[in-house]
């Protein structure tokens, strides 16, 4: 009967209040752990987060360029060629064609040897380029033209459904210039390649080699550049949590993002343009992948109990704006510009003391001209202004000319002839030009 009997199982030693409060703990302990070390933790320093980014970048490049030497060995010279459809366009027979230009060419005319060459100061571009920012500046202090475009901008299709209207609240583009510097030639391939590189790791370049001759190839100029300065755009907007009604909580948020220094190799290559292909000639400009962009987040959140500088969101602001930086102007990706063409236009004359032609009042097509370039309402103010200056100075030209014509009596040269003769010694005398003094002629009367 007692081996029948159920062994008496051990009462827990936690009651379900305990139990609950425990638990409870232990969120509030998880809760504030992620709080502490997640969001409100110190982030790394600027040098090992610059260092990090450089590697990535670095070795994506690496990537990029491995996948273009395997791409040339599995793929011909030749089958790429074919693979590019050309256009067949009927050449003049008066112009003579120039002779086959390579960049070794280029170089040897231009006396200039890319392996022993110095690197050139730019001291004259850097006062061009200062004096065309500083012309951006006080344009855009103008008009809000800036200010309008980046509002625009922000609140476009692109602006998820949880966020407000976003505000600019500061806008400041900075007081220092970029500096360049330190600028080279580099030959480079069709991929962007440098064409530097000789037997054995040496840097040298060949003229006569068959990837400096391959079409394509091209001359790029690298230079350094530096800039420290303070360019800071400040946003505010609302947080809204929609759920699970409209407007159900409203999180106030405010960011001020400003660019401290950057720092760089920046790129720049021209493309001629291709008449088989029907493509102009284009700039092309990018930077190397060791560039170094460093960034100034403050961030205000909440309306009553505010947050100030929170580190991760100024780390995931860092994050976004270097992506969207390297996905459109860091090698292998780069910005291009068309070109316009470079032969001497009338349309495009300008200055000349009022921008008057040199052979008379102003045509139809110079007012045109000047329309299209200043715009057509300004364009047709000019026209109209130079046609009334043209009208008035004719009208000044006539008015003189019969003034003159009702002053002067009507002489020709039989009233003269007729007036000279007379009595006397004098009337008789006829000197020849060119004759000595004393010497006249006797005209019988």
């Amino acid at each position: 009967m007692a081996t029948e009997m159920c062994p008496m199982q051990p009462e827990p030693t936690l009651s379900f209040t305990q139990g609950l409060i425990v638990g409870q703990i232990s969120v509030v302990l998880l809760i504030a752990a992620f709080i502490k070390f997640f969001i409100f933790g110190d982030p790394p320093s600027a040098e090992v987060t610059a260092s990090i980014r450089a590697a990535e970048r670095r070795s994506r490049t690496l990537a990029h360029r491995q996948s273009l030497l395997t791409l040339r060995t599995t793929t011909p010279n030749t089958t790429r060629q074919q693979q590019q459809p050309t256009l067949n366009k009927k050449k003049s027979s008066i112009l003579r064609n120039p002779p086959t230009l390579t960049i070794g060419s280029i170089l040897n005319k231009t006396y200039y040897n890319v392996d022993s060459h110095q690197p050139e100061s730019l001291d004259w571009f850097n006062v061009l380029i200062a004096q065309t920012i500083a012309q951006f500046r006080s344009d855009a202090q103008e008009d809000d033209a800036i200010l309008t475009s980046l509002t625009k901008a922000l609140n476009g299709t692109s602006r998820p459904d949880f966020l407000d209207e976003i505000k600019v609240t500061e806008l400041t583009l900075g007081e220092d210039f970029p500096i360049f510097s330190n600028c080279r030639i580099i030959p480079v391939d069709e991929d962007g390649l440098s064409l530097n590189n000789g037997p054995g790791g040496e840097k040298r370049f060949d003229a006569n080699s068959s990837r400096a001759k391959r079409e394509g190839s091209r001359l790029q100029a690298r230079m350094d550049v530096d800039l420290s300065d303070m360019i800071t755009l400040a946003l505010e907007t609302k947080i809204q949590l929609n759920y699970p009604r409209r407007l159900t909580a409203v999180l106030p948020v405010a960011l001020a993002v400003s660019v401290v220094r950057f720092s760089g190799t920046l790129s720049i290559s021209f493309i001629p343009s291709n008449p088989s292909q029907s493509t102009p000639a284009v700039m092309t400009f990018s930077f190397l992948d060791d560039y170094r962009l460093d960034f100034s987040v403050r961030s205000l959140v909440g309306s009553r109990s505010r947050l100030q500088d929170v580190p991760k969101i100024a780390q995931l602001v860092e994050a976004r704006l270097h992506r969207w930086f390297d996905e459109r102007a860091v090698e292998p990706r780069f910005q291009e510009i068309a070109l316009p063409s470079l032969w001497p236009r009338k349309r495009n004359t300008r200055g000349g003391g009022g921008d008057e032609p040199l052979d008379g009042p102003v045509s139809s097509a110079t007012a045109a001209a000047a329309s299209g370039s200043a715009g057509k309402g300004k364009g047709r103010e000019i026209a109209k202004e130079l046609k009334d200056e043209a009208r008035k100075e004719v009208q000044a030209e006539a008015t003189a000319a019969g003034a003159r014509r009702d002053l002067s009596p009507p002489e020709n040269l039989r009233y003269r002839r007729a007036r000279g003769r007379g009595d006397g010694p004098a009337a008789t005398d006829f000197n020849m030009p060119g004759s000595l003094p004393g010497m006249g002629l006797e005209l019988p009367t």
